[in-house]
């Protein structure tokens, strides 16, 4: 299984399943897209800002339900497993991404397994047992937390300054070295923690710096 990130703007998730896994699904996609959730209870959770359908397909009427919103993604997270397989098929048929919630380890192949996701601004981590461990996926999630710290700012700040060069005209080789310096320099990142200004001035002291030692 190869990690890929998909770009859901625009497009819709459908959910089958109102329970824990089924909100939890809907809140992580409803970030982007228009997520639909199919079920005829939904748990006293949060589904973030996902459209709720209450409805009990029986297998055999899931396909109709899949072609009426033409989703990139299905997701099969019911406690049946007949009508999350028909879920899956419709899914196939139709050459949408499907997750299985209710499957964890081998996987058939087309098969999407959500990961654990930090995230800090523009910067995204993510983390996948390939479903064999949640616990394992959770666990390092959290450490990756606190690891994670000023990331996004230092993204953005980079991706600043790296324009800004360009604008002026500096080599793609020499902006490399300098954005790699300032990524580098644990003097940026702690400017970071007391604010974007003082990051800046560190930052330009680092390109600063290295400019000086490749004249």
């Amino acid at each position: 299984m190869i990690p890929l990130f998909h770009d859901f703007d625009g497009e819709t998730v459908l959910v089958f399943g109102g329970g824990p896994v089924g909100a939890r699904k809907a809140r992580r996609f409803a970030r982007e897209a228009r997520v639909v959730v199919v079920a005829p209870t939904f748990a006293d959770r949060e589904f973030g800002a996902a459209e709720l359908v209450r409805a009990a397909p029986a297998p055999d009427e899931v396909a109709a339900w899949v072609d009426r919103f033409d989703p990139a993604l299905v997701v099969a997270a019911t406690d049946d497993e007949a009508v999350n397989e028909a879920a899956e098929a419709a899914a196939r048929e139709r050459c949408a991404l499907v997750n299985r919630a209710d499957e964890a380890g081998g996987r058939d192949r087309g098969s999407v397994v959500v990961p654990a996701t930090v995230r800090d601004g523009p910067v995204t981590v993510a983390v996948s047992t390939g479903g064999a461990s949640p616990a394992l996926s959770k666990l390092l999630r959290e450490r990756l937390e606190s690891e994670l710290a000023d990331a996004g700012a230092m993204a953005t700040l980079t991706a600043d300054l790296r324009a800004e060069l360009k604008d002026e005209g500096a080599p793609a080789d020499e902006r490399r070295t300098a954005v790699r310096a300032v990524v580098r320099d644990p003097r940026v990142w702690k400017a970071l923690r007391t604010g974007e200004s003082k990051a800046r001035r560190e930052a330009d002291r680092v390109i600063r710096e290295t400019r000086g030692e490749s004249r």
